[in-house]
């Protein structure tokens, strides 16, 4: 094996495992929404996010984390998943909180995405590539 070859099987793995660990914390977070939580609950519900919007938000967390963890999904799984943690932040914001805990998941989602599929960023090109998750 080549030192490239070497070199790019290693963040293959890297960006494998940061995908998947996202998605575990993803799937957690979801988990303490839907039990709920009472701490968790409690601060959602400041945030304007109670009763049956929690059970909302806690869907669209746990459906971005599954199809971000399946190949044939994650494309939407990542357009879905930025979405919601776009949200998230924005939510923070609006309610004078420093967003930390979602800009650091989806930070570590789109570095885990860039070193399994860095293809993916240029994708957005303007010239056809081939499929950036394919």
């Amino acid at each position: 094996m080549t030192a490239a070859n070497n070199d790019r099987s290693m963040r293959v793995r890297i960006g494998t495992v940061l995908i998947y660990l996202s998605c575990l914390v993803l799937a957690g977070s979801a988990a303490a929404k839907l039990v709920p939580v009472p701490t968790v609950a409690a601060k959602l519900a400041v945030l304007g996010f109670g009763g049956s919007k929690l059970l909302l938000i806690a869907g669209l967390e746990l459906a971005s984390a599954i199809l971000l963890a399946f190949p044939r999904t994650r494309a939407f799984g990542l357009l879905l998943v930025s979405a919601y943690l776009g949200g998230a932040v924005a939510v923070h914001v609006a309610h004078d909180q420093l967003p930390f805990q979602p800009v650091f998941v989806l930070a570590l989602i789109w570095i885990g995405i860039s070193l399994r599929h860095p293809e993916a960023p240029g994708s957005l090109r303007q010239t056809p590539t081939r499929s950036a998750f394919g």
